[in-house]
């Protein structure tokens, strides 16, 4: 996958969006695609699952990377942990 071509989120169909990765981070990228949909089943479920098992107020967003087209959950706390690292093209 480039970086021109936008995935969709497994988890709901929508578009992820560029996530600019923290520096020293060891994603290894510079970038990784986030789903942002607040109404996602696999954050909204996320909640009641950190919660549960946890015992932690978080739930995780799914990102991929770029290079290697990798998935994984991208810990958040609020709703709006990370929004302020959306890359606009």
């Amino acid at each position: 996958m480039n970086d021109q071509e936008i995935p969709k989120c497994p988890r709901c169909g929508m578009e992820m969006k560029k996530w600019e990765t923290p520096a020293n981070s060891t994603w290894g990228t510079g970038f990784l695609w986030v789903c942002f949909n607040d109404e996602c089943p696999y954050f909204v479920r996320g909640w009641d699952h950190m919660m549960e098992t946890q015992n932690v107020k978080a739930s995780y967003r799914e990102s991929m990377n770029p290079e290697t087209g990798t998935t994984g959950p991208l810990p958040c706390w609020s709703s709006d942990a990370h929004k302020d690292k959306i890359i606009d093209d």
